[in-house]
């Protein structure tokens, strides 16, 4: 007997939540054709940059361990920005290095991320497709919170960056559904195909 035992209802909030989201037509056709390009695309990179990017050297995959830079720096950010009292420009300057950390390292984790995306079957590449396309969002509205900042929009700056950490957090959201109900890079290596 189960400790949990909603664990087998497939009514679960956060499964009905994320089948509402996923579970449409329009979604598997893109999922589809991005993957497809996807794959192309790793086909044209050196030997072992895939292995690399899947963290198969590591025996362990590469994105959750990369995920912990960008969601650090904006969440920290976002505090910084929106704690309540009065901000000193030292607290702003720490805000606005802490957001631009967390995009740098944005990087490599989007790019680790669509590489295991790449071979997720079924509702979990589907999922995988809307929790890439809220994080990249996010790192684009980052990307523009940086920019306003640096022109001395602040207000502007920590509009795009709070909405920016909203979605982030919806996409970790459903990157903890690719891991926990899927089982989405949850093999020793990324060797087999998984989702």
């Amino acid at each position: 007997m189960s400790l949990f035992p909603w664990q087998a209802d497939q009514d679960k909030p956060s499964y009905v939540v994320e089948d509402a989201l996923v579970n449409h037509d329009a979604i598997e056709e893109l999922a589809e054709k991005l993957q497809l390009a996807l794959r192309g695309a790793e086909g044209l990179l050196p030997d072992g940059v895939t292995d690399a990017l899947h963290g198969v050297p590591l025996g362990h995959p590469l994105h959750p361990i990369l995920v912990h830079l960008p969601l650090g720096g904006w969440m920290i950010a976002g505090m910084l920005d929106f704690f309540p009292g009065q901000h000193s420009e030292e607290t702003r300057r720490a805000a606005d290095l802490a957001l631009t950390l967390g995009t740098v390292g944005a990087v490599a984790t989007i790019a680790t991320g669509w590489t295991d995306w790449s071979g997720a079957r079924g509702e979990a590449r589907r999922t995988g497709l809307i929790h890439g396309l809220l994080n990249e969002t996010a790192f684009f509205l980052n990307i523009g919170s940086i920019v306003a900042r640096r022109k001395k929009k602040r207000g502007l700056g920590k509009l795009l960056s709070g909405t920016a950490l909203g979605l982030a957090l919806a996409g970790g959201f459903l990157g903890g559904e690719l891991v926990y109900r899927h089982g989405l890079g949850v093999g020793q290596t990324m060797d087999h195909p998984q989702g």
